[in-house]
């Protein structure tokens, strides 16, 4: 099956400070680092290779890893080594400018812990079991649907379970 296309291409997702803790993690495939334990390993391995690098793109145990710093946030998007970078590049590009938008362009750890409800949305909007949704800030936006009241944005929820 290696080789063959695949519409799961993103392996995970995660958000860590500029200390390397995790502020937001999603890992898609069940096979790629089962436990805990075995996720912040590869997250501190990861960050202790890219924290400190000028690059966008690392490979790391058999991975392909994007990534994008802001501030004291590192923001990763990771899929096998025989994954298109353009396209993983694309998602996380789409993440963070979907999340500056939200975090009124003050995308820093205190402004996305206070919004970390609009942030899983905005993950899930994008990426969902692996497969890619979207790509396009401004249709991630739509879709989360968000509004600005105020100092605050708010999600602005339109299921069945809030009409009644």
């Amino acid at each position: 099956m290696d080789g063959e296309p695949s519409l799961y291409t993103v392996k995970a997702v995660f958000i860590l400070d500029n200390d390397g803790n995790r502020l937001l993690s999603k890992y898609y495939d069940p096979e790629f680092y089962p436990s805990m334990k075995e996720q912040k390993n590869f997250e501190k391995n990861v960050f202790n290779k890219t924290h400190k690098a000028d690059n966008e793109i690392a490979f790391l145990e058999g991975m392909t890893i994007v990534y994008k710093t802001s501030i004291d946030l590192f923001f990763y998007v990771v899929g096998s080594a025989q994954e298109n970078e353009l396209m993983l590049m694309s998602v996380l590009n789409c993440l963070f400018e979907s999340l500056s938008q939200i975090l009124k362009k003050n995308v820093e750890r205190r402004c996305l812990l206070d919004n970390m409800e609009g942030v899983f949305l905005v993950v899930d909007e994008i990426i969902d079991g692996g497969v890619i949704l979207e790509s396009d800030p401004q249709q991630v936006l739509q879709k989360v649907n968000y509004r600005v009241r105020g100092e605050s944005v708010i999600p602005n929820y339109q299921s069945c379970h809030f009409i009644y």
